[in-house]
């Protein structure tokens, strides 16, 4: 989705609107669109984007902030290194790298199947790669146990090969150079 699909507006939640009503099937997904995205936005955390259909119904949301990849997310200095090895020419072995994380997502259960979380994932690579506007290299996620599949049918891979301590995400991450064509 390089631009918006005809049916569908991709654009970023105004300064003072709030949303009135959206459901994806998770509570807490839910409740941050719903009751906490302004605070994060006031706070300069997190930027949230809305998708909406031709009756101007949210259907699905995503919230941005910026992030890294660094040399601390790793068990050790060798595992950091065989992630940047094959990425970076020896000149930019740095011991961090700038990504954008995608701190929550969520599509209404009213329009499940009908790839519109594909199509957002795909407008989010597009945003970071057209005109690079950040210096962003990587887009990172820590996707929710049961959303896995869906990060890693978008081409999304597992950061390290195990995750330190928490059992309910796993840390995934995209790398905007070498996976998404600029067509």
């Amino acid at each position: 989705m390089k631009k918006n699909n005809p049916d569908y507006k991709v654009r970023r939640l105004g300064i003072n609107e709030r949303i009135e009503s959206f459901d994806c099937g998770d509570a807490d997904l839910n409740d941050f669109i719903l009751n906490e995205s302004f605070l994060y936005r006031d706070e300069l955390l997190a930027v949230s984007y809305i998708m909406e259909n031709e009756s101007g119904k949210v259907i699905a949301y995503f919230s941005l902030a910026n992030d890294k990849v660094s040399l601390s997310e790793f068990d050790n200095k060798t595992e950091f290194n065989r992630f940047r090895k094959h990425r970076f020419i020896n000149e930019k072995r740095l011991k961090s790298y700038p990504a954008v994380k995608i701190c929550r997502f969520g599509v209404d259960v009213s329009v499940r199947n009908l790839h519109l979380g594909t199509q957002l994932i795909n407008f989010i690579k597009w945003y970071f790669i057209t005109n690079n506007k950040t210096g962003c290299r990587f887009i990172t996620v820590d996707a929710y146990i049961n959303a896995i599949p869906f990060y890693l049918k978008n081409e999304f891979q597992p950061l390290t090969e195990s995750d330190k301590d928490d059992f309910h995400t796993r840390q995934l991450y995209y790398d905007l150079k070498t996976n998404f064509s600029q067509e």
